[in-house]
């Protein structure tokens, strides 16, 4: 902190004093610190088995952390992230776009750190985990943003080249398959589900379903039948 100029200083200190506050100026102009850390031993394009350690900073004086979101960074799939070990009491749940850390309240003022395994990391040099930060009190920290230069930069985790001969793997066999995949079979001793024509709505070549054709089948009948009624009594009127 700056004290206060007074005023029966000459006018030669006042130069200096100007100095000194825009060296503090210039000195406080560098990057934000990011209040969500990442940091990993294998930090590595194509690395894989990954353990990421991260460590969420308090920011709150009246309450404790309760929940940890994370968008994960294109390139590493829900499906290929299990957890490490963080506080005690809170469980992992994967997203669609990431995953979830959450449990009972921290104590306030302590930070939330926990770390997790990542089956390969993509051929990239830097990975941004977007971060929210939940309190007991129902405040959120958004750390989303991409410029590490920002007010509430994303914790990046910056990556070596990768290693020599190292390619990518395959897709994680737990991962949702695509549309266009073939159905899983049913179980031994499980009964599948009945398919649209299993279930009765077979339909023939003109789009009809069987069951249509069988009503205009009898409702054919039963006007054949009635004509045929109707001449005979005519026919026994005449004679």
């Amino acid at each position: 902190m700056f004290r206060v100029v007074k005023r029966y200083r000459t006018a030669r200190h006042l130069p200096l004093a100007a100095a000194a506050a825009a060296g503090a100026v210039l000195l406080g102009a560098g990057p934000a610190a990011a209040h969500v850390e990442v940091e990993s031993d294998k930090a590595q394009a194509l690395a894989e088995h990954v353990e990421i350690a991260f460590d969420a900073e308090s920011e709150s004086d009246t309450a404790g952390i309760t929940q940890i979101r994370v968008v994960l960074p294109e390139g590493i799939a829900p499906a290929d992230v299990t957890y490490g070990e963080g506080p005690q009491g809170w469980q992992f749940s994967a997203n669609a776009d990431g995953y979830t850390v959450k449990g009972p309240a921290l104590k306030t003022g302590v930070d939330a750190a926990y770390s997790v395994v990542v089956r390969q990391l993509p051929d990239t040099s830097k990975l941004a985990f977007k971060t929210l930060q939940t309190y007991a009190d129902g405040r959120t920290d958004r750390w989303i943003e991409l410029d590490e230069n920002g007010e509430n930069p994303a914790p990046t985790l910056r990556l070596k080249a990768a290693a020599p001969g190292a390619k990518p793997v395959a897709p994680s066999p737990t991962a949702t398959p695509s549309a266009s995949a073939a159905p899983a079979p049913a179980a031994e001793g499980t009964a599948a589900s009945p398919s649209p024509r299993a279930a009765g709505a077979e339909k023939d070549d003109d789009g009809l379903s069987a069951g249509v054709w069988a009503g205009i089948v009898a409702v054919v009948l039963a006007v054949a039948a009635a004509v045929a009624v109707f001449v005979r009594r005519r026919g026994g009127d005449e004679g």
